[in-house]
């Protein structure tokens, strides 16, 4: 059996999944051209847009949004003071790793506001349209309201591994900690000090458990969304470039999270096995 076929043992009605290697060639399995709710994977696709807003000069990274002493850095980090929902601040900016869809909504609203138009005609003229995610949309909240496929969805994780969309210092900067020091709680897995997180991207550090494999290098970057789905990009755990995986199914993960935080682990190890086992 290869490492995607594993998902056949998941306790789902219907699953995708895809491994993306750097040298572009792709494996899939199930349907990928299915439509799934990402849930929280919408937020570093979302954030990756607002990078290109920051590059095209728009709106800045130290631009003040919300409330005083917060900024576009702040909210793409869960760093803005914001709870999980609601639109008033629970501490000051900076003090806590806060996961928030608030910093996501707020965050894109101020895009949106500087360029002029919704967030998501700039979603697809910034990501969607240049990386040819035709079957992507927004339908809602920036922060977990958008569908899409695996075959989109790798094209986006192709972006990961090697950025086209924005620099290569902006996406260094939007892939390692910010406010690294801060400690926090990951919604359905635990707490961790610190909790590192990227811009509008976690990332893997030393957490454990966690919901990518045992295997996967500490730079691993990505997320998993409440409607049983994740994306991460390992550029240094495979020999030979990085590597990426993704999974989308139709089950919440609340339904089956215990199942989930070892099954995806299991799939993400076989993965780099295999990856490697490829490579020798």
């Amino acid at each position: 059996m290869s490492a995607l076929g594993l998902t056949s043992t998941w306790p789902v009605g219907k699953v995708s999944a895809a491994v993306l290697h750097s040298d572009r060639s792709v494996t899939t399995i199930g349907d990928p051209n299915h439509g799934y709710r990402l849930a929280s994977i919408a937020k570093p696709v979302s954030a990756w847009a607002m990078l290109v807003a920051v590059e095209e000069g728009i709106i800045s990274l130290d631009s003040p949004v919300g409330q005083p002493g917060c900024t576009l850095r702040h909210l793409l980090a869960h760093a803005g003071g914001y709870g999980f929902d609601g639109p008033d601040p629970i501490t000051r900016p900076g003090r806590r790793r806060i996961y928030s869809n608030t910093g996501i909504e707020l965050a894109a609203a101020a895009v949106a506001d500087a360029a002029g138009m919704p967030f998501d005609a700039y979603l697809h003229e910034a990501v969607f349209a240049p990386l040819g995610m035709s079957a992507s949309t927004l339908r809602g909240s920036p922060a977990h309201q958008m569908w899409s496929t695996i075959t989109d969805l790798v094209a986006f994780a192709g972006e990961l591994l090697i950025p086209r969309l924005i620099s290569a210092a902006t996406a260094t900067e939007a892939t390692n900690p910010v406010f690294a020091d801060l400690a926090g709680i990951i919604p359905g897995i635990g707490r961790f000090d610190p909790c590192p997180w990227g811009l509008g991207i976690e990332i893997r550090g030393d957490k454990q458990p966690h919901w990518t494999g045992t295997r996967n290098s500490p730079a691993t970057v990505g997320h998993f969304g409440g409607s049983g789905t994740f994306l991460w990009v390992d550029q240094v755990a495979a020999a030979g470039g990085g590597i990426a995986c993704i999974a989308l199914t139709d089950r919440a993960f609340d339904e089956w999270a215990a199942e989930a935080l070892v099954l995806w682990p299991a799939l993400s190890d076989a993965v780099l096995l295999e990856h490697v086992a490829g490579s020798g």
